[in-house]
């Protein structure tokens, strides 16, 4: 940081850092001489890849929430659940605290981490009055969130393997089940696809700026 208070990049300070062993280099230098990676000062097409897997997984998160992701058999009957419909029918029997827990892994946080993405993605192609740092933090919030993203599948899982009781009841994962993996596998590369550095390139909107949000 300089005596002005601006932060500066090491790309502005004519550097560039090894994104496999951290040794810094001079800008313009074409591989590490350490561990031969080859240096970039920003990940090539690192908006392309991320807009890339952010469509994937928005296309395979349609008929997550439309298909049953649960198959429950009887003896007597048959009960397909939809993610949605499931929750519902947990919280019928009185565990309002796991379908709570269903709906904000399966619901809510795939949907925050959707607008979040393209949030970002869009701030570093268009510009943004929202500063850099509270940018950077939400970044490190979706990066935080993705490893929960998986504990509707882990259910469906669970549950498959546990109530199989032969001819009296099974329970099958549903085709939602693989609609919802791919689609949290894709918004999690979409967002590991993110070069958080594209957030600091850009000029920090003024104070003025920020204020009028709020």
């Amino acid at each position: 940081m300089d005596v002005s208070g601006e932060v500066k990049s090491a790309r502005d300070m004519g550097l560039v850092a090894c994104t496999r062993c951290t040794r810094v280099w001079p800008a313009g230098t074409r591989s590490c001489a350490r561990c031969g990676q080859r240096l970039h000062p920003r990940a090539p097409l690192s908006l392309q890849r991320v807009w890339a897997w952010w469509s994937l997984g928005l296309i395979a998160y349609v008929p997550a929430n439309i298909y049953p992701m649960l198959e429950t058999r009887t003896l007597v009957s048959t009960q397909d659940n939809t993610i949605v419909g499931g929750a519902v029918e947990i919280a019928r029997h009185g565990s309002w605290g796991i379908a709570a827990v269903i709906l904000t892994a399966s619901v809510l946080i795939p949907i925050g981490k959707f607008l979040a993405v393209a949030g970002l993605a869009l701030s570093v192609a268009h510009g943004s009055r929202v500063s850099r740092a509270r940018r950077q933090q939400l970044y490190e919030v979706v990066e935080y969130i993705g490893r929960w993203s998986m504990i509707d599948v882990f259910v469906v899982a669970i549950l498959s393997a546990l109530v199989q009781l032969g001819a009296v009841v099974s329970i099958s994962p549903g085709p939602a089940s693989l609609f919802f993996a791919v689609s949290v596998i894709a918004t999690m590369l979409s967002a590991q696809s993110f070069d958080s550095r594209l957030l600091w390139d850009g000029p920090d909107p003024s104070p003025a700026s920020r204020s009028r949000l709020a």
